[in-house]
């Protein structure tokens, strides 16, 4: 495993809610990006939001480590959930709540 990876593995299993990110919670730099993460808060949900943008190794290292071709992406108790289509339908249909809870 590379080091890019073990370091993703690390930020996934020491936080319940990991997002990885264009730009930070408080300030996103993306639409998709900022879409989630106002999806989380408005659940109240305590997240890690990484910035994709300020680490190329774990930009492109995040989409190889979860073979999902874009950011942002959403993990939640190390499970890869995915990104902001499947996690407005899941907002939507109240499933990502009940992965949460």
């Amino acid at each position: 495993m590379s080091d890019v990876e073990t370091k993703i593995q690390q930020i996934i299993k020491q936080n319940d809610v990991v997002l990885f990110m264009k730009g930070t919670p408080d300030m996103p730099q993306c639409g998709f990006s900022m879409t989630v993460s106002n999806i989380l808060k408005e659940l109240k949900v305590k997240f890690n939001g990484v910035n994709v943008l300020a680490d190329q190794e774990i930009r492109e290292g995040v989409k190889a480590f979860s073979n999902w071709p874009t950011i942002p992406q959403l993990y939640i108790k190390g499970e890869f959930i995915g990104g902001c289509d499947i996690v407005k339908e899941m907002f939507e249909s109240g499933e990502l709540k009940n992965k949460l809870s």
